[in-house]
């Protein structure tokens, strides 16, 4: 008989904020998944709300307060290490400039543009959604 360990779960918050008919992608600038695209966020700690976090993320990496709005998806990813549970938001910008302090690069996209950028896997389905239902 095999041992198969319990994969890993990593649960983050991430917040696709938009302005007018578009909406900000940031390019990964460190880890495995390096050059990649998504929507900014990260790690829910412990005894934080998904929303919660998303605030913090967002001063942290960006320098921006953002205003939480719908619940979009959750999404839920095997990648080859690790179970991603990903709490995707609409956001709007309250204050800041979003200042990139982690991303390497950052892009606003419209409908026409959503697919042109190298998404990560996890984030592939939520596009598809956007594209359809937000754009």
């Amino acid at each position: 008989m095999s041992y198969s360990p319990k994969r890993k779960t990593i649960n983050v918050a991430a917040a696709i904020i938009k302005v007018q008919n578009q909406i900000f992608a940031t390019q990964r600038g460190y880890g495995p998944f390096k050059d990649g695209w998504e929507f900014p966020g990260g790690k829910i700690e412990e005894g934080e709300t998904p929303e919660q976090a998303l605030v913090r993320e967002i001063k942290e990496e960006l320098d921006t307060e953002i205003e939480i709005g719908e619940l979009v998806d959750i999404v839920e990813y095997d990648y080859p290490d690790f179970h991603l549970t990903m709490h995707c938001f609409m956001c709007t910008i309250k204050s800041g400039d979003l200042v990139l302090k982690e991303h390497e690069a950052a892009k606003w996209l419209t409908r026409e543009t959503l697919y042109s950028v190298d998404w990560l896997p996890a984030d592939k389905d939520l596009i598809d959604k956007l594209y359809a239902k937000f754009m």
